[in-house]
């Protein structure tokens, strides 16, 4: 699940650490794995603050969801979603990236896709020539590590596409290689995207408005 924040008020340096300690315990106390969190302030308008989490089922990620609205943290919610692992499209024994890595890089940019209404009903090996080309496109892109997974039912999307890099450059060309391909027809929706850089939670707390 990837959720996404706004900060709503000030965090003062006499009660910060209490305040991060106390969000960072409250979503500990859950079980959920947190891969990052990632500040996307001045990349969006709208956000400040955003959790990649991941667990086993999905009510131990909405425990960790509340758990962290619930905290002292300062923060309102802005754009949440959640998705499954299921067999990939092009390869059913494709695994989203995060789970064969332990460390995440630098930055992340996620963003779901919607396929076009015509995608389904394609003949397969003419889907398969698609997705094959689309996937040639990111051969260069070795230290580019994506994850997709689906979301059919969850919310208004059908896939979700994080993508992580140790250097953002990588991950803006990546995208644009990607418009060069016949899979680009067949896309309805792509948008929002959520980009940032991975920071510890005090880390995140110093950047936000302090007061006096």
């Amino acid at each position: 699940m990837w959720s996404v924040f706004a900060t709503t008020g000030e965090i003062s340096p006499d009660e910060r650490e209490t305040v991060v300690a106390d969000a960072e315990s409250a979503v500990a106390a859950t079980g959920v794995t947190v891969r990052g969190y990632y500040d996307v302030a001045g990349l969006r308008a709208d956000a400040d603050l955003m959790v990649w989490w991941h667990a086993e089922t999905i009510e131990e990620l909405q425990a960790a969801y509340h758990a962290l609205l619930g905290s002292k943290l300062p923060i309102t919610p802005v754009w949440s979603v959640a998705g499954l692992h299921r067999p990939a499209e092009f390869n059913k024994r494709h695994l989203p990236g995060f789970l064969l890595s332990d460390e995440a890089p630098k930055y992340m940019a996620v963003y779901p896709f919607v396929r076009s209404f015509e995608w389904y009903l394609l003949e397969d090996d003419e889907r398969m020539a698609i997705l094959r080309d689309h996937g040639m496109k990111g051969v260069p892109y070795k230290d580019v590590i994506a994850s997709t997974v689906a979301c059919f039912a969850l919310n208004d999307y059908e896939w979700i596409l994080a993508l992580e890099a140790d250097e953002l450059h990588r991950i803006v060309d990546l995208m644009r290689d990607f418009r060069y391909t016949e899979a680009r027809r067949h896309v309805r929706v792509d948008t929002p995207f959520y980009t940032g850089s991975r920071v510890s939670l005090s880390e995140w707390a110093v950047r936000q408005p302090q007061g006096e």
